[in-house]
């Protein structure tokens, strides 16, 4: 997967906790290459168009991210799961007769876009047996002083809360995980045992002792879901430089930078009740500096992580390529809480950032996309023709001089003039970086979430249907002039803004 243009700087942030390497900066936008393609004709039929407008889920990130799981598959075992991800820890591979499974969450501290909580549903689901979080407290843990615990217990309040309505218990265990773990699997009748990944010391540790202390019969793995690209499938060995291992984690980035399924509700149920926790007696069973105080400017949980990766996305990431480096511009994605705790995944980020490129279309759409990509195009324009209004299309150039003259282009007409970019455009890519580019250079909306969704609706599918399969488009929905003409009087449209019809003059090789 070619990584968008806008990422390769954000990448390289990520690089530390999401184990991806340094990616190249990111460029200014050029315009984009022409090449010469012979014309074809295109068939006039076009379904009945529909007026769009983006809804109040498109733009809210948390309902957004919610219909992008849910598009992706109906459950964890309704999607094919990379098995990579997953190290057996035990000897014992097969579930035994039992009551649950639990995911012992230690370092991914999220409900969803989690690849251990999402392959212990998976192992429950299969098994037909109730699922269980657990989180063990521990009073101290080296350095950390009340300002971490309080990010990690506020986090932790919002997992209890999306758990309760998952119907999977959450259990807060306090103390060493070799001394509470053991006793809540044999109490629960547990048989299998899922924790996340973490490379450090004491979780090691922690790893090990509990393996001892439970029976030998119960299976027990762990699950890469803080790195993109598992730590060890990135590479065997300590790398000399970012230099030589950058290319074995770009080259394994298709296998694993994957959209999330969602964790779905429950439905096999405990057999016992699950007590609420006691936050209060969590805080005070601490042993920990209490005069290290909270910071008030990051708000612990996934939800607040995901509103400032919403902000990052649509106010800094354009600045974060060239101003990240400067400390009196607010241009980096301010991230790393959330990402250190695991309440926020990286993977996450990464995928949210393609809200302005192919990659972030649905797979139909970018299968049909790839798969007409070099079906010839009827006219080919530059970027500059197509600024300039000087099309054969009078219909079109009537739109872009609205949108020079006014800031804006009526939404029907809006929808046509993005989709005759792909028509007239040598890729899906360019097409798209050339609208965003006409929007946000001319439209007094540009460089916001509507526009972006209007563009990848009208180029990439997003929010709409698949529909009959035709050149160039695929199956993404198409739309002509003659469609425009049974609908309102173009006559009328061309005088008011002054279309003309100019000589098509094929682009040179």
């Amino acid at each position: 997967m070619q990584q968008p243009r806008c990422l390769r700087g954000l990448l390289s942030h990520l690089a530390p906790l999401a184990y991806l390497g340094h990616f190249p900066r990111a460029s200014a936008f050029s315009a984009p290459s022409s090449r010469s393609v012979s014309r074809s004709t295109m068939s006039d039929g076009e379904p009945k168009a529909k007026k769009h407008k983006p809804d109040s889920d498109s733009l809210d990130i948390h309902r957004r991210l919610e219909k992008t799981r849910q598009d992706e598959a109906e459950s964890i075992l309704d999607f094919k799961f990379n098995k990579k991800r997953v190290e057996m820890l035990s000897k014992a591979d097969e579930v035994p007769d039992c009551d649950g499974i639990v995911y012992w969450m230690s370092r991914d501290q999220r409900v969803q876009d989690n690849w251990a909580m999402l392959f212990a549903q998976r192992l429950a689901l299969k098994y037909k047996v109730s699922l269980h979080v657990v989180f063990c407290l521990v009073p101290k843990f080296l350095d950390a002083t009340i300002r971490h615990y309080h990010f990690i217990l506020k986090g932790l309040e919002e997992v209890e809360s999306e758990c309760q309505k998952l119907d999977i218990p959450f259990n807060l265990l306090l103390g060493e995980p070799v001394d509470v773990l053991p006793d809540f699997i044999k109490n629960h009748n547990i048989g299998g045992l899922v924790t996340d990944f973490s490379p450090l010391r004491v979780p090691r540790r922690w790893l090990k002792e509990v393996k001892k202390a439970i029976p030998q019969n119960i299976p027990m793995c762990q699950v890469d879901a803080h790195n993109i690209v598992p730590c060890k499938k990135a590479s065997d060995k300590q790398e000399y430089s970012a230099k030589t291992i950058r290319k074995k984690i770009h080259d394994k980035l298709p296998e694993f930078l994957t959209n999330f399924p969602p964790v779905i509700k429950h439905p096999y149920k405990s057999k016992e009740e699950n007590e609420a926790v006691d936050w209060e007696a969590a805080e005070k069973s601490l042993e920990v500096d209490q005069t290290v105080k909270s910071v008030e400017w990051a708000v612990p949980g996934t939800q607040a992580g995901h509103d400032t990766l919403n902000e990052f996305c649509l106010k800094r990431l354009r600045k974060y390529a060239t101003q990240r480096n400067d400390p009196n511009v607010n241009a980096l994605s301010n991230l790393s809480p959330w990402l250190h705790f695991g309440q926020v995944s990286a993977q996450r980020c990464v995928l949210e950032e393609n809200y302005d490129r192919i990659e972030g279309a649905y797979q139909w759409a970018i299968t049909t996309l790839n798969n007409h990509k070099k079906d010839p195009r009827p006219y080919l324009y530059s970027l500059e023709t197509l600024m300039e209004a000087r099309t054969h299309d009078e219909l079109w150039n009537s739109a872009q001089i609205q949108l020079v003259k006014e800031g804006k282009i009526h939404g029907f007409m809006r929808m046509y003039w993005a989709k005759k970019i792909l028509e007239w455009t040598a890729s899906p890519e360019t097409a798209l970086e050339t609208a965003i580019y006409l929007n946000d250079r001319f439209s007094l909306d540009g460089r916001d979430p509507n526009g972006y969704v209007g563009c990848m609706w009208s180029i990439c599918g997003i929010h709409d249907q698949g529909w009959g399969e035709r050149n160039v488009f695929g199956k993404i929905r198409y739309m002509n002039y003659d469609g425009c003409k049974r609908k309102f009087k173009i006559d009328g449209y061309v005088s008011r803004y002054g279309g003309k019809k100019h000589k098509y003059i094929p682009p040179t090789k």
